[in-house]
């Protein structure tokens, strides 16, 4: 089910909105479009089991963030340091680019 919403990248800075994580503010890691869900840097931390192996000798608990569905964030205009719905605007060389709905500034994510 596509829900629509694939207007969030990678290095953008988006805050929760709903779920335990509510209110806290990071920086995403991986988008995965197939299941309409991101990875956002230290939320929705999972404790993972895992047994000793090649890569991990040691084995034991690890923690790693787990995925939270897409329509839970929002993004932050870096300009004007708001939760926004980006507009999508398309330029005079016919490149397509999202602008903060309230401030108009293109909002680009950071390398």
């Amino acid at each position: 089910m596509q829900c629509g919403r694939n207007y969030i990248k990678t290095n953008d800075q988006v805050e929760v909105i709903a779920g335990k994580d509510k209110g806290r503010v990071g920086k995403v890691i991986r988008v995965l479009r197939d299941a309409d869900k991101v990875v956002v840097e230290k939320i929705n931390m999972i404790k993972r089991h895992t047994k000793p192996s090649m890569v991990n000798q040691q084995g034991g608990i690890i923690e790693k963030e787990a995925p939270i569905h897409v329509s839970n964030v929002k993004l932050i205009c870096p300009k004007c340091a708001k939760t926004v719905r980006p507009a999508t605007k398309i330029l005079d060389d016919g490149t397509k680019v999202r602008t903060c709905k309230k401030c108009g500034e293109t909002i680009e994510p950071k390398a």
